[in-house]
């Protein structure tokens, strides 16, 4: 149906500007995802004053059709009738050991295949590129810094990447000692160290439910056990949950996604997080926090480390650059407070260092402002393509499909329910050139058999939106 916007109408202006954004999403000229036009380009377009665009777009806000981002516009939202969250799992009775390695090798080996639409790989940056900045500020530091740039580098990182990171803490009003703070290979090594301060083999691990896969597979090379607390979809860790965890077993340490959970895509509040510290911390138990999504957040303001609640010093905070400038750098960190001296022991033990060109070239490319000018750019697309998947998956996926919905990061979680298998639609998926995550490998206990996790960091395509598409089919077939 054609609209117009005239006074001679009897709806007032602003209901005939909300009438047409509705039209317009009706016809999907208009797509969840997409900015709507500015208020002043609608204003001249329509002939009408810009105040009158405002009052339909915060009327269109206030019945939660679009969203308001400071600084960049009005965006259209994903009406979710149909679906709904992931449902809540109990909490395990007992700590498990894990075997996973198999089946997580099986799903690596197939998803780094070539040439295939990549759900299965959470790799954020790929939907902002950063190739061409950090190619040009790495010939910058090979020139300054001549031979010396390819010699190894300080065990516990290199000196001025260490103090921007000191810096960037400070933001957070938290005072971060330059010794305490270990330059790593990723978070992963990270969290290795981390684990090997504060545990030893056959000792308890509480993890979350979902958990990524990742670590998973480093709690069992390590011979620890997992005990899994479950994860709500839209706030993190269940507290109550958690604490009679603290109450039944003897864990020697918790290791959470304290901002951005993967693969739900949960946030915490900082009065959860803050609640959350408190509490492991009056059972004495070290909290390892894994926060390599926080910079990721889609909420108005970033959740704040754990570290900054910490009262006894039994928080260690791991991070990386690997999700928001640069998988293959390879450049973590960890604040190891208390425990600092261990960490660089076993810093030495598992890599001697980091690559001190890729540090040096960082460096830079935070110094430059670049780092912060492309993470912007990164959230802002990332957000976007979070609002196109759930919109393509609400379209071609079965009925009473749970579906998460992220409050950051690049993942989304899927649950079917009975009847789909994800290991078959893995496979059903890989042979048609789509790669996906299946649900078993991201609990220690084969939970989530019916779920799949897949990523939105890509590049937005027509192929992205035909593949989604083709992965419904091949769901429906499976019901």
């Amino acid at each position: 149906m054609q609209q117009t916007v005239t006074k001679q109408k009897a709806e007032f202006l602003y209901q005939q500007v909300i009438e047409l954004i509705k039209d317009m999403q009706a016809q999907q000229v208009l797509l969840p995802g997409e900015k709507l036009p500015s208020l002043r380009k609608m204003a001249d377009n329509l002939n009408i004053s810009i105040p009158t665009v405002k009052q339909a777009y915060q009327a269109l806000e206030d019945q939660g059709l679009v969203e308001a981002r400071e600084k960049s516009g009005y965006f259209l939202k994903v009406i979710n009738t149909a679906y709904s969250l992931p449902k809540r799992v109990k909490l395990s009775r007992e700590p498990v050991t894990v075997n996973k390695q198999e089946l997580i090798e099986q799903v690596y080996s197939a998803i780094h295949q070539p040439n295939i639409i990549p759900f299965g790989i959470a790799n954020p940056v790929a939907a902002a590129p950063t190739d061409k900045a950090l190619a040009r500020t790495m010939r910058r530091v090979m020139t300054i810094a001549g031979s010396s740039v390819i010699n190894y580098g300080p065990i516990d990182g290199f000196a001025p990447l260490k103090k921007q990171l000191v810096h960037r803490y400070l933001g957070f009003g938290i005072g971060v000692n330059i010794d305490e703070l270990v330059i790593t290979n990723g978070a992963q090594e990270a969290l290795a160290i981390a684990l090997k301060c504060v545990t030893k083999p056959g000792d308890i691990v509480a993890i979350e439910t979902p958990c990524y896969h990742g670590i998973i597979e480093l709690i069992e090379s390590l011979g620890l056990k997992a005990l899994e607390v479950p994860l709500c979809p839209d706030n993190g860790i269940w507290l109550n949950d958690l604490a009679h965890a603290l109450e039944q077993h003897d864990i020697k340490a918790c290791l959470f996604s304290t901002a951005i959970n993967n693969p739900v895509g949960s946030f915490m509040s900082n009065d959860s997080r803050q609640q959350m510290v408190d509490l492991i911390e009056s059972h004495n138990v070290v909290l390892i926090e894994d926060d390599v999504y926080g910079d990721l957040h889609f909420t108005p303001k970033r959740g704040t480390p754990a570290l900054a609640y910490s009262k006894k010093g039994l928080v260690i905070s791991c991070a990386s650059f690997s999700k928001t400038a640069a998988p293959s750098y390879r450049i973590g960190w960890l604040i190891a407070g208390k425990f600092a001296g261990q960490a660089r022991r076993h810093k030495r033990a598992l890599s001697c260092s980091a690559s001190l060109i890729n540090q040096w070239t960082l460096s830079e490319f935070i110094a430059s402002g670049e780092y912060d000018r492309n993470l912007k750019v990164l959230r802002q697309r990332l957000r976007n393509n979070k609002e196109r998947m759930r919109w393509c998956l609400l379209n071609a996926m079965p009925a009473n499909t749970r579906i998460s919905d992220p409050k950051g990061g690049c993942v989304i979680w899927l649950d079917f329910g009975q009847g789909v298998d994800s290991q078959k639609l893995f496979l059903l998926a890989l042979e048609a050139g789509i790669s996906i995550t299946p649900g078993l490998i991201f609990s220690a206990s084969n939970k989530y058999k019916s779920c799949i996790r897949l990523s939105y960091g890509v590049q937005w395509s027509d192929e992205i939106e035909q593949a989604i598409t083709q992965l419904g089919v091949l769901a429906h077939n499976l019901k």
